[in-house]
């Protein structure tokens, strides 16, 4: 489920204190190739000594998966050749059927066959149309009830759009992405947002971010073999540092926005610390944790992502829920081997047995490391909910929308948990798998940008 956007609505519990870093930038986007933010340390691990039993046994566990993820990363950079051609006219038979939709569950909107006709005439004459705003609200939050990953939609009505359509200036988007990640974060009462920008036209692509979320963790490659940081960000980290960003070379430094406008030239802006809400990881019965330095940004603003909704596609349309804590960044973001791939050390500290994973090592360190995370978010006073609590969420869902009669969906690998699936509800039943529109998809070309990014390419040298 590793990054699922939506949670649940847990509320925090407030007063604790949340690391956020004022000294690691200036309080605004500054010019990323100036960056000055000082360098933020992780804690050493006060545990065995690499190269011992406990190590060798931990490292043969994940040396496979780390492997193929080496393999998939050098096959990625051979990519090269990125096709930008504009885009096509609206598809008419799309457009008419999302109006009809959209009336169909807003009894209230106003006469059909004028709206029908209104976008037949922009269609023709033009190639594509605009949509009004509630008819945007509503493809806003149908496309999170269609998110068939998700666990969390049985909040869908409750996602806030912020209208940013005239917006296409790599700066003023880094500027409104910036906005909406301090306007969801609330200081830890977490809120759903989405920011829509301008679309793709036949005349015009719109904007886009290639940053998989607002707040991403740098991973580098070190020179005797190794990543230090979150592997999965190493070529997003490679493209902005050639870009002529510099990092601090931590576990956890924060990538800056890499924007794309509609000419391919990437634009880099640096996420300030002051709008970076994270929290320091602690266990409630273990108080060696801390010493593993660990830490987790408190909202997941996926940016990687477009809105397709009655044949128009909005490239960059950020949006965010809650997290999932105990798994998404317990078990999947701080527990996979190809991420930061923390269970050997978790096992390590609790005094396990790691020689076989036949004594459970690894299930019993990924509860604990989950365990840790959900009590950390809820002692920070940071909305999060947890993979027991949102199934059962998702269950009452599920019957609302077959009880509703309209189409919906699930994608049972993703909507399961990581661990314990079999003590939820969600498991032991089917469900519909197909793709609705409205709907989030992903970029398919965003890695081989990433990567390949050659030719024209820009440098920002202003802050916001």
């Amino acid at each position: 489920m590793g990054d699922n956007p939506h949670g649940g609505d847990m509320n925090g519990h407030n007063g604790a204190r949340v690391w956020q870093h004022h000294d690691r930038s200036p309080a605004r986007i500054a010019q990323a190739i100036e960056l000055d933010a000082h360098p933020v340390g992780c804690g050493a691990v006060a545990l065995p000594e690499t190269g011992s039993k406990v190590w060798r046994a931990a490292d043969h566990w994940a040396a496979k998966f780390l492997e193929h993820r080496e393999h998939l990363l050098l096959s990625w950079r051979r990519l090269r050749g990125v096709s930008l051609t504009n885009p096509p006219a609206v598809d008419i038979a799309e457009a008419e059927e999302f109006v009809q939709r959209f009336h169909a569950e807003n009894p209230g909107a106003g006469d059909l066959r004028e709206r029908l006709a209104q976008v037949r005439t922009s269609v023709s004459r033009t190639g594509t149309y605009e949509h009004t705003f509630h008819e945007l609200q509503w493809a806003t939050r149908a496309a999170w009830r269609h998110a068939a990953r998700c666990s969390g939609r049985d909040k869908w009505r409750t996602l806030r759009v912020r209208d940013r359509r005239a917006v296409s200036d790599p700066q003023q988007v880094a500027a409104e992405t910036i906005a909406h990640l301090r306007e969801a974060t609330g200081g830890g009462r977490i809120r759903s947002w989405i920011t829509v920008f301008a679309p793709d036209t036949p005349e015009r692509r719109g904007p886009r971010i290639l940053n998989s979320q607002a707040v991403r963790y740098a991973g580098y490659r070190e020179p005797a073999g190794g990543i230090t940081g979150d592997p999965i960000n190493v070529p997003l980290t490679e493209l902005a540092v050639g870009l002529g960003w510099k990092g601090d070379g931590s576990a956890f430094d924060v990538l800056p926005l890499v924007v794309m406008n509609s000419e391919a030239q990437l634009h880099v802006f640096q996420v300030p610390g002051d709008a970076v809400l994270e929290v320091p990881i602690t266990h409630p019965k273990f108080d060696w944790f801390a010493e593993l330095g660990l830490r987790w940004y408190a909202v997941p603003v996926i940016t990687d992502m477009y809105l397709e909704a009655g044949g128009i596609r909005y490239p960059c349309a950020p949006f965010n829920g809650w997290y999932q804590a105990s798994t998404e960044v317990g078990v999947r973001n701080l527990g996979d081997p190809d991420r930061y791939n923390m269970l050997p050390a978790v096992a390590a500290g609790m005094g396990l047995d790691v020689s076989s994973v036949a004594t459970f090592w690894p299930d019993r360190a990924a509860v604990e490391l989950a365990v840790a995370v959900q009590h950390s978010f809820r002692a920070a006073g940071v909305m999060a909910t947890d993979h027991q609590t949102e199934a059962r969420r998702f269950m009452r869902f599920a019957e609302t929308e077959e009880a509703s009669g309209r189409p919906w969906c699930a994608d049972w690998s993703w909507i399961n948990p990581p661990i314990s699936a079999s003590t939820t509800p969600v498991f032991h039943r089917t469900y519909p798998d197909r793709v609705l529109k409205p709907g989030f998809f992903r970029h398919e070309d965003s890695m081989t940008l990433m990567t390949g990014a050659s030719g024209a390419v820009e440098v920002s040298g202003q802050a916001i």
